[in-house]
C-alpha cells in the first residue's frame, strides 16, 4: 500500500523540495492533497503532475481561476475552510505542514486530532500553540516528526534515549549578517540580506535568520517538542553548517547529527521514518572540511534571541504574540515600511505591551486572539 501524503504549503521551498523527494522515492508514496497561498501557477502544475484529490488555494477567487487547469478528479477548495476540509476529508497517512507563519495553527491542530503522522516544517504554529498541540498529540496518538534541520537532528540523536537528555545545543550558521557590524545593517541592500550563505529558504525565514529570530523561535520549538527547559537549550554559531544540532546526556556524552546543508535530507527522514532510504544527495566529504568551529551568539547585536527567551519564560500567549509581531515586522521590512534594525524594536514594543493570558486550559481561540492583537499592534508601530 502506498502511503498517502498531503502537503500544506506545496509551492514554498519546503513544499517543492518535498515533492522532489517524493518523486525520487518512487512508488512508495502518493500525493493526495496540495495547498498554496497565491502561487496558483505552480500549484496547478504540481497538481497536473501528481494528480491529487484536493487542491487548496488561498482565496475563493484564486480557486476559481485554477479550477479549469486542474485534473478532472481534483477538487479545489479555498482559504482556511479549505485547509480544514483537506485535513478532514483527504485520504492521508502523513500531513507535511509547510505553510509559512501563524496561518498553520488551525490546520496543524486539525491534523493532530486525526492521529496521523505530522511532518512539521512550520515553526510558528507550534511556538504559538505548543502546550495545546502537544497535549492534543498525547491524547490522539499523533506522531510529530520535525522537519526543521536542527530539530530533525535533535530528534535523530534522541531516538530511544529521551529520558537521559540533559542539554540541547542548537547550531546556526549565523546568517547573512554574522560578520557585519550592526551599525551597517540598515545600509545593506535587502536583496543581499535575502541571500543566505548556506540555505535556500523562503523570504520570511531568511530575514529571521538574519535577525537571529530564527534561532530564538527554535529555542521555543525545542522547548515544546522535547519537553526540556529553556535554560537547558543553548545556541551555538557554527558557520560551516555541517553539524545541525547536538544533544548532551546525563553522563556528559554528546551526540551530533552531521550532513550537508540540504533540506531534502530532513524532509525525507520525516517521510520515511523510522526507515532510512537511499538518495542521490551528496554526503559530507570530510577531507574537504577544514574545521568545525563554534562561537556564542552576540546577544547585543542580535537582540531577538533574548526576546524569544523572554516570551517562552513568560509562557501563556506570549510566544503567540512574539510570533505574530515578528511576522508583521518582517512583512513591513520586506515591503520597505521599516528599516532592518527596527525589526527587533517593533517586536520588543509589542511583547512589552502584551497582556499575557496565562491560564490552565489555554484555548486556540486565546492564542489566535493574542496573535491578531499583536499583529495589529506591530502594524500600528510600523506605520506610526
Amino acid at each position: 500500500m502506498k502511503k498517502k501524503v498531503v502537503i500544506l504549503g506545496s509551492t514554498g521551498s519546503i513544499g517543492t523540495n518535498a515533492l522532489d523527494v517524493l518523486s525520487r522515492l518512487g512508488g512508495e508514496f502518493e500525493v493526495t492533497g496540495l495547498s498554496a497561498g497565491s502561487n496558483i501557477g505552480l500549484v496547478s502544475a504540481q497538481a497536473r503532475k501528481f494528480r491529487p484529490k484536493f487542491v487548496c488555494a488561498g482565496t475563493k477567487e484564486l480557486a476559481y481561476k485554477i479550477k479549469s487547469s486542474l485534473p478532472s478528479g481534483t477538487k479545489v477548495v479555498a482559504g482556511t475552510g479549505g485547509l480544514k476540509e483537506i485535513v478532514a476529508s483527504c485520504p492521508a497517512d502523513i500531513f507535511l505542514i509547510a505553510i509559512s507563519g501563524t496561518a498553520a495553527i488551525i490546520p496543524l491542530v486539525e491534523a493532530v486530532k486525526k492521529n496521523k503522522r505530522i511532518a512539521l516544517a512550520n515553526k510558528e504554529a507550534l511556538i504559538s500553540a505548543g502546550p495545546v498541540v502537544m497535549e492534543l498529540a498525547a491524547k490522539s496518538g499523533a506522531e510529530i516528526i520535525p522537519v526543521d534541520s536542527e530539530h530533525s537532528a535533535i530528534f535523530q540523536c534522541l531516538e530511544g534515549k529521551r529520558e537521559y537528555l540533559s542539554r540541547i545545543y542548537l547550531t546556526g550558521s549565523g546568517g547573512p549578517l554574522l560578520d557585519v557590524s550592526a551599525a551597517k545593517f540598515d545600509s545593506i541592500a535587502r536583496r543581499r540580506i535575502l541571500k543566505h550563505p548556506k540555505w535556500k529558504m523562503g523570504r520570511k525565514i531568511t530575514i529571521d535568520s538574519a535577525t537571529m529570530m530564527n534561532k530564538g523561535l527554535e529555542i521555543i520549538e525545542a522547548r515544546y517538542l522535547f519537553g526540556i527547559g529553556e535554560d537547558k537549550i543553548d545556541v551555538l554559531i557554527h558557520p560551516e553548517a555541517i553539524i545541525h544540532s547536538m544533544v548532551e546526556f546525563a553522563d556528559g556524552a554528546v551526540l551530533a547529527q552531521l550532513a550537508v546543508p540540504d533540506m531534502r535530507i530532513p524532509i525525507q527522514y520525516a517521510l520515511t521514518y523510522p526507515a532510512r532510504k537511499g538518495s542521490h544527495l551528496k554526503s559530507v566529504d570530510f577531507t574537504k572540511v577544514k574545521a568545525l568551529s563554534f562561537r556564542p551568539p552576540d546577544g547585543k547585536k542580535f537582540p531577538c534571541l533574548e526576546l524569544a527567551r523572554r516570551a517562552v519564560r513568560a509562557g501563556g500567549t506570549s510566544p503567540a504574540a512574539l510570533c505574530a509581531a515578528d511576522e508583521e515586522a518582517v512583512r513591513c521590512y520586506l515591503e520597505g515600511s521599516i528599516k532592518f534594525s527596527e525589526i527587533p524594536e517593533v517586536i520588543e514594543k509589542v511583547i512589552s505591551r502584551h497582556k499575557n493570558t496565562k491560564k490552565t486550559g489555554l484555548s486556540i481561540g486565546d492564542i489566535l486572539d493574542a496573535g491578531r492583537r499583536a499583529k495589529e499592534e506591530a502594524r500600528a508601530i510600523c506605520y506610526h
